[in-house]
């Protein structure tokens, strides 16, 4: 299977990597508005730079693998189903609910098989507090907790079409919180914060954000981030039950120091930096998993129906932030002027 990488940054240039190793692909052609940025890392990896998309699709692949900036997700996602070609897309899927809704309903009118790249999914501590939670090993579940902590903040240039803190970031405790639980966030209030470089501000953003999230079965969620965690990348969730609880994340490589004197156990190794440190498996699995949904052994295991739910949530978030207020997840899911539509 020969596959179509358009987005040759950071993690463009991770996936590339990755599916070179993906037992049945056979070829790698990447692609980038950066033609210079793509033909570097052709040359490093042994692969087909192609000066542009359309000569990417002309060199017949197979599937097509978006990286690039999450304000060109949709139209690259169109674009790939014009083509009649399997695509998997880092989230999200839009900046917005009207251009996630378009791809939506492209992408379920059709046969091409579209996944979004939600690789908490696949890591396998949110697998087995998954297990754990549905097993009925927890008991009923009363409240979530998750974090999502950059060590650091990323490039200036990348805030004004990143879609924004929640959208951006905290989607994935959205995403994970409804996979792991199978039920539906109803409400949301978040606050938001900037104490780090101006450019958060700049850019109609926050650096910092809290958010209380009450689920349709009465469970709590606090959902954390922010760009400015100097002890590593911080990512974790607490799954508290009546019976017993599940905490993802707490490793050996967890940027936890404790204040306490009395312990019996040290960190083994330097903890995270980045998230393809702290999701490096997560990622491989996904993308050979999207592999075999390309290959039509698999069905999709994230569609984007799914992550227009995380979204909806985020997007509640990034409302409630801005007027102070809580925030129904209904109002958001509702077309302009009408009735709330229903979950997916």
């Amino acid at each position: 299977m020969k596959i179509g990488l358009i987005g040759t940054g950071r993690i463009g240039a991770f996936h590339a990597a990755t599916l070179l190793k993906v037992p049945g692909v056979t070829g790698l052609v990447v692609a980038d508005a950066d033609a210079a940025r793509a033909t570097a890392l052709a040359d490093s990896l042994g692969v087909r730079a192609a000066d542009s998309i359309e000569a990417m699709y002309a060199a017949g692949v197979d599937a097509v693998v978006i990286t690039a900036a999450t304000s060109a997700h949709a139209a690259l996602i169109h674009r790939a189903l014009d083509a009649g070609v399997p695509v998997f897309c880092e989230k999200p899927v839009a900046l917005d609910v009207p251009g996630t809704r378009a791809v939506v309903e492209r992408a379920e009118a059709g046969t091409v098989p579209v996944q979004i790249g939600f690789q908490r999914r696949f890591d396998a501590g949110y697998r087995a507090a998954r297990e754990a939670l549905r097993s009925g090993e927890l008991g009923w579940l009363h409240t979530l907790r998750a974090c999502t902590s950059d060590q650091s903040p990323p490039p200036a240039a990348f805030i004004p079409t990143s879609g924004g803190l929640f959208r951006d970031c905290s989607i994935h405790d959205f995403d994970i919180m409804r996979w792991l639980t199978g039920r539906e966030v109803v409400s949301v209030y978040a606050q938001g914060a900037n104490r780090g470089a101006d450019f958060f501000a700049e850019g109609d953003d926050v650096d910092t954000c809290a958010a209380l999230l009450r689920f349709d079965d009465d469970t709590l969620a606090t959902v954390t981030a922010t760009r400015y965690n100097g002890a590593g990348h911080d990512v974790r969730l607490e799954v508290c039950g009546s019976k017993g609880a599940r905490f993802v994340g707490l490793d050996d490589r967890a940027p936890l120091p404790s204040a306490e004197t009395r312990l019996s156990w040290q960190r083994a190794d330097a903890p995270y930096a980045t998230f393809m440190e702290r999701f490096h498996d997560a990622y491989v699995t996904e993308l050979a998993v999207f592999v075999e949904v390309a290959a039509g052994r698999a069905p999709s295991p994230c569609t984007p129906a799914e992550a227009l739910e995380a979204l909806y949530v985020a997007e509640a978030c990034d409302r409630s932030r801005r007027t102070g207020r809580p925030v129904a997840v209904a109002d958001v899911r509702a077309p302009e002027g009408g009735e709330a539509a229903p979950a997916a």
